[in-house]
């Protein structure tokens, strides 16, 4: 069972990411962050576990982590006077475990013989799960030096609102639209918005490449 799941692990990864960023397009809002965010969260998580489910002291060590992480929103939910504090410890431990699932996705792609439909999901789940890192990388800037991003969609935002807010800022940096409705007005901000549309070009030009040049290489042969 676990080899079968092992086997799709990139789909797993990829479609409930996917749900996570779009669900709310087909599913009423409220009902859809109350109650299938957290869910698909989860089986997210499951997936990324999955990815390095081989390294296995790793798996122990992120399980900890999100054990850990469910102790603090816990903590988080019983007292809101620690909010803040417990709202970053919790950005950093996600930020470190998508991280390592990303890099794990990518050396997984590069060292891949051959490119079938398990290795072009794999190159696109890197590449969404660039844009949740830079999603950790801003809502953690955000809330410890609050005001390095302005704009007209964090105008006067519930806390949840802003996070979608700056979710969409994390992709459409990462994509280098650069719409404008966000930006950044401090230095951090500002160094962390080159990163993330570095990190897209990079991907694109070399991972991306890479996989083209293996697939053209093999349907000559």
């Amino acid at each position: 069972m676990i080899k079968k799941f092992y086997k799709n692990r990139f789909e797993i990864f990829f479609f409930s990411m996917l749900t996570i960023l779009f669900g709310s397009l087909v599913v009423p809002i409220d009902f859809f962050e109350k109650v299938l965010v957290p869910i698909l969260f989860l089986i997210n998580i499951i997936a990324g576990i999955l990815l390095i489910s081989k390294k296995k002291k790793l798996v122990w060590f992120f399980i900890i982590l999100l054990i850990s992480a469910s102790s603090v929103f816990g903590a988080d939910m019983m007292s809101k006077h620690f909010e803040s504090s417990t709202q970053f410890i919790r950005m950093g431990i996600y930020f470190l475990f998508y991280s390592t699932v990303t890099i794990e996705i990518i050396k997984q792609v590069w060292n891949a013989k051959f490119v079938n439909k398990n290795v072009i999901i794999g190159l696109m789940s890197g590449y969404v799960s660039l844009g949740l890192i830079a999603f950790f990388i801003f809502t953690s800037i955000d809330i410890s030096t609050p005001g390095s991003f302005e704009g007209i969609l964090l105008d006067d935002q519930s806390p949840s609102a802003r996070m979608d807010s700056l979710i969409y800022y994390s992709y459409i940096t990462l994509l280098t639209i650069g719409y404008g409705e966000i930006i950044p007005v401090t230095p951090v901000a500002q160094k962390a918005a080159i990163l993330v549309g570095l990190m897209g070009q990079f991907y694109i030009v070399i991972i991306t490449a890479v996989v083209v040049e293996k697939y053209i290489r093999h349907s000559n042969k």
